[in-house]
């Protein structure tokens, strides 16, 4: 029996757009000075912020089964999604947690399975997207989420984007709209490691695409592809200055985190972490495997935050024009085990949820827990 949770009041995670086609081309963004991390003093302007996790502060949601995604909503509460059965959940403003509903197709295997949800929300309608692994591929689908808070349900799903690859590992899922109205996808190389250099291969990409899943405006190559030359991304996120970010599973030596440019290629499998090689771009941070293995990200200012499964750990990495200021930090190590999403809701605070129930981890009382963390400026 699910446990009722303590419940803290939060503000809106959704990009709330005028229209569903609201995809635009994207804007410039300044380059950073180098494509190897910076480290030292920064020269940032005093605009910028970074921020620390202080202490959890409550656990909104507990005996969460293999949860992969959260996307808080819009008044409080916030949908969950769990990997093994496709099933959706509602956190209630008081604390709650009930299903809305089982994605249909779903099947589960190995690392495959319910993974993102993002919400599109207009005048009119709510739109839930989902990225799931199906018999033959992972896709994309969306259906209306339908009803009120506390008794949501969801309509009937129409797949937006299929033909991605899907095997045991490497199957990507993150699912987000970033500041143009455009909804990125993550893919990983399902184990068919050219693919990620194979331009015409959805497999080991970042995706972008409008909110009916064609080709946005002003891809690189005017197709669904945005960046290549991943293994396997599973976190998207960007910072105040618009930057946008990636976090990426390594194979035995290098996870990374990733700025992320259109038509950029990231090295896989050719290069794996900072390798200095002519036609692929480095990472702007690089971590042993054993301390990372990177899941979900968020961004709070001009600090990532980075969510370590096998590491268990959250990783904070300041940033300043692109590039990382100073050396990441580490919080909350081994204190919950594999750590699965984060996620920077409103109201200033932050959301772990941990991964102790997917087969690899160690689960204890309660486990999984979506947790609440206080946020506290950087020094």
């Amino acid at each position: 029996m699910r446990r009722d949770a303590r419940w803290a009041a939060v503000g809106c995670l959704l990009l709330a757009l005028t229209a569903s086609a609201g995809c635009t081309a994207p804007q410039p963004t300044p380059a950073p000075s180098s494509q190897a991390p910076t480290i030292g003093p920064s020269t940032a302007p005093a605009a910028q912020t970074w921020w620390r996790a202080g202490s959890v502060t409550g656990t909104l949601a507990s005996d969460l089964v293999a949860p992969w995604s959260v996307v808080p909503l819009d008044g409080g509460g916030a949908l969950i999604s769990e990997r093994g059965d496709g099933t959706v959940l509602e956190l209630t403003t008081d604390g709650k947690v009930r299903t809305i509903g089982v994605i249909p197709g779903v099947v589960s295997g190995g690392e495959s399975g319910l993974h993102g949800l993002a919400l599109l929300q207009t005048d009119d309608s709510r739109m839930l997207y989902a990225y799931f692994g199906a018999a033959d591929d992972n896709r994309v689908a969306r259906m209306p989420l339908l009803g009120e808070p506390g008794s949501f349900g969801l309509g009937e799903p129409e797949v937006i984007l299929d033909g991605i690859a899907r095997a045991s590992t490497h199957d990507g899922g993150r699912l987000a709209f970033g500041p143009d109205g455009c909804l990125y996808v993550t893919t990983g190389d399902a184990q068919r490691r050219d693919a990620a250099q194979d331009r015409d291969d959805l497999g080991g990409k970042i995706l972008r695409v409008t909110a009916e899943g064609d080709p946005a405006p002003g891809n690189p190559w005017n197709t669904r592809v945005w960046s290549m030359g991943h293994r396997n991304v599973q976190g998207i996120a960007w910072t105040a200055d618009g930057t946008m970010w990636a976090s990426e599973f390594g194979q035995n030596t290098w996870d990374e985190l990733n700025r992320i440019e259109p038509g950029a290629n990231y090295g896989w499998p050719i290069v794996e972490g900072i390798s200095g090689r002519e036609g692929f771009t480095d990472p702007v941070a690089q971590w042993p495997t054993s301390d990372a293995s990177p899941s979900g990200i968020a961004a709070r200012g001009d600090t990532v935050f980075m969510a370590g499964l096998r590491g268990e750990r959250l990783w904070q990495i300041d940033t300043a024009s692109g590039v990382m200021r100073g050396e990441p930090v580490a919080a909350f190590v081994g204190e919950y085990g594999r750590l699965r999403d984060v996620v920077a809701p409103t109201d200033g605070s932050l959301w772990l949820l941990t991964n102790n129930t997917d087969g690899r981890g160690a689960p204890r009382p309660g486990d999984d827990l979506l947790l609440r963390v206080e946020l506290v400026e950087a020094p």
